[in-house]
């Protein structure tokens, strides 16, 4: 736990706030002629605390913003109205604040600067479905792909093609430049993935959204007015996303503020605090949880392979979960239960644990799951067979039994997963 709280510590958006700000190329941006009045949305698992931060350094320049999130856990300054929404699947309330914030960028003067403060959730919390499309429609083509095990890229490329507000259409509605400072919870920071890219062009094409569509066999359960919509830009009747030559978009600027390694840092230095000599796996974690979980074992274990124990081993992604059955879990809480059979026949004491930096892990309560060399044998007098409730999707249910799951709360930031293996002595 104190391992976790460290990753979560270090992508705080108060300090990635600020030690952006203290970027040249921003730092003018920020305090150039159409700077004098700004108008700022905020959106994602970070938006109150990235609000709060840049209203303090922004001060009265700031005129009026909206803050979009699940929860409130701090008080606002009174020029920023916060507006509830919903994740990890949209409601009305997404596109009420979806609607809000393009007014707010519509509102934007030409002499005037649009501040977007963006992280992780932003896809879910904004959403205004394109053209005449409801939000059932994009809500059933999400599910679908997320059911199926489809990376943050793929639900992202469908999600812009559905849109009116992601994939560059947020800044292209205001008239004055927009400046948008992001917290990345996508591995490679790709801008226009990150929130669905609403202030940056859109590489993706109506092409690249029904590939995906196709790759994971979901045609069939999307509604016939997404299918019809998604078909209609294959053909070329229906506006393509805006691209890097959009002149809309030359007056965006946008910049990845914090990220994974952040979050890796702050394990390591909480690791370090606690006498373990650390080893930071650099390559992302990725694809699916259950195959992604021995894999990352066994590459520790090679690390670690020769160091004076203790030691710990850290890495940061973002895997997938195809669902095929009915438990509740979330693709940490999957990843840690798919090496404890690895881990039943060890000796010496071994331990990963696996979270999300925003405290939530899927549909769950729980940031994530801590696995050792006794879980099989803790699991075997309650009749708890590992393989029965990973076949289920289930993994929630069986570390509960055994309290092992970890539990933060809902944190202030997003950056990814992080896992950590630990071989102690």
């Amino acid at each position: 736990m104190t391992i976790a709280r460290g990753a979560i510590e270090a992508a705080s958006p108060r300090y990635l706030i600020n030690r952006a700000v203290q970027d040249a190329a921003l730092a003018s941006r920020l305090n150039g002629p159409a700077a004098k009045t700004l108008h700022v949305i905020a959106v994602g698992k970070a938006a109150p605390f990235m609000a709060d931060s840049f209203a303090a350094i922004g001060g009265d320049r700031v005129r009026d913003g909206i803050v979009i999130g699940t929860h409130l856990p701090i008080e606002l300054p009174k020029r920023l109205e916060w507006i509830p929404s919903s994740h990890p699947l949209p409601d009305e309330r997404s596109v009420a604040a979806g609607r809000r914030a393009l007014e707010v960028a519509r509102r934007t003067e030409a002499d005037e600067t649009l501040i977007v403060l963006l992280s992780g959730g932003a896809s879910a919390l904004m959403a205004v479905p394109a053209g005449t499309l409801t939000l059932e429609d994009k809500r059933t083509a999400v599910n679908a792909l997320l059911k199926g095990g489809a990376n943050i890229t793929a639900l992202n490329t469908v999600r812009k093609h559905l849109s009116a507000v992601k994939g560059g259409r947020l800044a292209a509605a205001a008239a004055g430049p927009t400046v948008c400072l992001a917290i990345s919870d996508v591995v490679g920071d790709d801008l226009s993935v990150i929130g669905s890219g609403p202030t940056v062009p859109d590489p993706s094409t109506y092409r690249d959204a029904w590939k995906y569509i196709e790759q994971f066999g979901v045609e069939h359960l999307l509604t016939e007015a997404a299918r019809d919509y998604l078909r209609d830009g294959l053909q070329g009747t229906r506006a393509e996303t805006p691209k890097a030559n959009d002149p809309n978009l030359a007056r965006s600027m946008t910049r990845v503020i914090g990220g994974r390694f952040d979050g890796m840092k702050g394990a390591a230095n909480a690791a370090r605090a606690l006498g373990y000599d650390v080893i930071m796996r650099e390559e992302p974690v990725v694809g699916d949880a259950r195959t992604a979980g021995p894999i990352l074992l066994e590459q520790a274990r090679t690390l670690a392979a020769g160091r004076t124990r203790p030691v710990a081993v850290i890495a940061s992604g973002e895997t997938t979960v195809k669902v095929v059955g009915r438990g509740t879990g979330g693709r940490n809480q999957e990843m840690a239960l798919s090496v404890a059979h690895a881990l039943a026949g060890e000796s010496a004491a071994i331990a990963m644990g696996s979270i999300g930096t925003d405290g939530i892990d899927g549909p769950t309560d729980a940031a994530g799951a801590y696995v050792d060399n006794t879980t099989i044998a803790r699991a075997r007098p309650q009749s708890l067979d590992a393989d029965a409730f990973l076949t289920d999707n289930n993994a929630y249910a069986f570390f509960q039994s055994l309290s092992d799951l970890i539990m933060t709360g809902p944190s202030t930031t997003n950056v990814g997963d992080i896992q950590v293996v630990l071989f102690r002595e």
